[in-house]
């Protein structure tokens, strides 16, 4: 006979994920200017009046930059944590990971001027 496993609360796991998005906003300051940019680009669209569509492109583009942060930043601590000293394998861990976060943003930026430009040219030339 096969013994039942005792039941596991969905809890913990939910908790520790919420625990480290609250580290990565009191503890890394980019993350915190990533916020700022998206929250700005939020009010943009929500006064553009943006379709559907571009809310879609605009949550997507948003969540891989907050996303590729967070990663950069767990990362770095883990690399930091492994060796104190320079090494050139850990710079370069680093250095992709701050990339990936480059890439993210830029693919935003770009993904922003294609959704938010027109509506706000539009506006912009009926003032």
């Amino acid at each position: 006979m096969s013994r039942r496993q005792p039941r596991r609360s969905i809890w913990p796991p939910f908790l520790y994920a919420l625990q480290g998005i609250r580290t990565s906003v009191r503890e890394e300051a980019h993350m915190r200017f990533h916020l700022f940019a998206a929250a700005l680009v939020i009010v943009m669209a929500l006064l553009l009046d943006i379709d559907k569509n571009g809310w879609l492109w605009l949550i997507a583009s948003i969540v891989g930059v907050l996303t590729s942060e967070m990663f950069n930043s767990a990362i770095e601590r883990a690399v930091d944590l492994a060796t104190a000293e320079r090494h050139p394998v850990a710079k370069a861990a680093k250095d992709i990971a701050a990339g990936a976060v480059l890439v993210a943003s830029l693919g935003a930026a770009a993904i922003g001027l294609i959704v938010l430009g027109p509506p706000l040219w539009h506006w912009l030339a009926q003032r």
